[in-house]
């Protein structure tokens, strides 16, 4: 139905982070994000903000070690929201794409959300961090959400100089690829977007 709330609350505890994140699919682009990393609040923040979810994400993690677990971990978790939200995925268009530029930046993404987690990257950071984050993080965060929101993810980066402009560039074209498919299609009437039935197992 198309007035089913599509919302989900995922916990994950482990010895190496706690997280908990709700998403709301058919929200307005609400965020409240506190994972103790500045630029990874900035860039879900602007993933809630331009895919138009209304987003929680509480994530306490070792940072003391470093940040690579909470990153990795709330990549998880995230993937798992989305798909739980999901539900069976009737109804939805399915597959979505972006291309946004940022300033010098340009990112191309494209996604399919018909059940297996496969990712791609192509592109590369100049260094090795931005704020707190290893740029090498961010393409991992990608993937962990793919696999675990079992969609096909594929991120291109097209142009860019600065490594924060192609961050964000790729967080806002996910953003708007996801808001393109997840959306209810109502020519399909809730039926599954698939030829096999089912885009769940």
């Amino acid at each position: 139905m198309a007035d089913n709330p599509r919302t989900a609350t995922v916990t994950r505890k482990t010895g190496e982070t706690d997280i908990e994140i709700t998403v709301n699919l058919d929200g307005q682009g609400r965020a409240e994000i506190s994972t103790g990393l500045g630029f990874l609040d900035h860039m879900l923040n602007a993933l809630a903000r331009h895919a138009r979810f209304d987003l929680s994400v509480r994530a306490v993690g070792d940072l003391h070690i470093d940040e690579h677990h909470t990153v990795e971990d709330v990549g998880i978790v995230l993937g798992r929201a989305i798909a739980q939200a999901l539900g069976d995925r009737k109804g939805i268009t399915r597959m979505g794409h972006a291309i946004v530029p940022m300033d010098e930046a340009l990112a191309l993404v494209a996604l399919d959300f018909g059940g297996r987690g496969y990712f791609v990257f192509d592109g590369q950071f100049s260094t090795p961090r931005i704020g707190q984050v290893g740029t090498s993080l961010i393409p991992h965060f990608l993937e962990s959400m793919a696999h675990e929101g079992r969609f096909n993810l594929h991120v291109h980066l097209l142009a860019g100089a600065d490594d924060h402009h192609r961050a964000e560039a790729i967080f806002k074209a996910l953003a708007r690829a996801l808001d393109m498919a997840v959306r209810r299609d109502p020519r399909l009437a809730g039926q599954v977007p698939s030829t096999k039935g089912t885009l769940t197992v």
